[in-house]
């Protein structure tokens, strides 16, 4: 099997080649047929997040060792299964549900696998979907998606869920609140999408991108604005009188303070984004508007489950893609990265010549 891996954290992707693995037990050998390129990713393949002021997260220090596969949102056809995998057939296509954890753990027999702090997390933890065949170890990982496009279906499996799971914590709202989506990238698109079906609250789109603001009006924001200038903060309480509830895509310390400004009294506060980061907060201004901020992680297997079934109903609109070749993962990675002008989601296509 060949594999885009990361050999150089930081460097350009490099085809790695590897004996194809036999599934076993319960495991289920998938062929990829597209991968999503998420900005997780590019975290990974830096080696690091960014902890601010407490320095950096080494993925080395916690023992991942290179060459390593990235690649979390992954459309895949089964080629063979183990002897115990059960409820799926061999050469139909499927999502996987990356976010996969030990399997005996309180939070796993919960459901909550993602919580698992021995998770086996493809494209994370395990080689993930930068390559021809990919390993799972049970084939309820595996999600039908129907007719939904498969470069779609595969940004379910992190912008897509992970949008939905943070939306979950925010609604109901009331028709005259607004929501405030921070960062109108992929997974903003996706929340943006989301949120239009499942609520008829008014919404508002920040991102320092015009053309992303341009594709954000044009998908249904009620009102997009540029977070980069001077007075943002004052148009946005001009407009709104106060957000009732953010949900921050990007999460550096430079939208968390913003986030903080525009909330009103009572408001909610989500934080998704892994941009990293540090700011100084005044605690006076958490206990004056009685906010409520919390964490979101990626989403559950039932979240992607509950997300395919909506997207079947035609609630959820596609959001821009670009398809391109395997062999250009690291122009991918690159692009997100340097903050390149890319409007939705990336999809790599399992091509290593093209």
């Amino acid at each position: 099997m060949k594999k885009m891996a990361v050999v150089e954290w930081g460097g350009p992707l490099a085809v790695v080649e590897a004996e194809t693995p036999v599934p076993t037990g319960a495991q289920v050998l998938l062929r990829t047929e597209v991968c999503g390129v998420c900005h997780t990713d590019v975290h990974v393949w830096d080696g690091y997040f960014d902890l601010g002021i407490k320095g950096k997260a080494s993925f080395a220090a916690r023992g991942m060792k290179l060459p390593f596969t990235l690649g979390h949102e992954i459309v895949a056809t089964v080629a063979k299964a183990g002897p115990d995998a059960k409820g799926i057939e061999v050469g139909k296509s499927y999502i996987v549900y990356p976010w996969i954890g030990c399997g005996t753990c309180p939070q796993c027999i919960a459901g909550n696998e993602l919580m698992c702090t021995q998770g086996r997390a493809l494209g994370l933890r395990c080689d993930g979907g930068y390559a021809d065949h990919v390993l799972i170890p049970d084939a309820k990982y595996l999600v039908p998606y129907d007719s939904i496009p498969k470069e779609l279906a595969c940004t379910f499996a992190c912008s897509g869920i992970t949008a939905l799971s943070a939306l979950k914590k925010v609604l109901p709202l009331a028709a005259d609140d607004w929501l405030c989506i921070v960062g109108a990238g992929g997974l903003g698109a996706s929340a943006l999408q989301i949120a239009r079906a499942l609520t008829n609250t008014k919404i508002l789109v920040l991102d320092v991108d015009a053309k992303k603001l341009d594709t954000a009006r044009a998908a249904g924001a009620d009102a997009v604005i540029d977070s980069s200038q001077p007075d943002a903060v004052a148009q946005i309480m001009k407009l709104t009188g106060g957000v009732a509830a953010t949900v921050d895509f990007v999460g550096s310390g430079d939208t968390l303070s913003l986030d903080i400004d525009m909330a009103r009294r009572g408001g909610h506060i989500v934080l998704v984004g892994l941009f990293g980061g540090s700011t100084t907060i005044a605690p006076l201004a958490i206990t004056s508007k009685v906010l409520r901020i919390e964490g979101s992680y990626v989403g559950t297997l039932q979240d992607l489950k509950d997300l395919v079934e909506l997207a079947k109903t035609g609630a959820v609109p596609p959001i821009p893609i670009t398809i391109r070749p395997m062999s250009e993962a690291t122009d991918a990675l690159t692009g997100l990265k340097t903050g390149g002008k890319i409007n939705g989601r990336q999809v790599l296509e399992t091509n290593f010549d093209a």
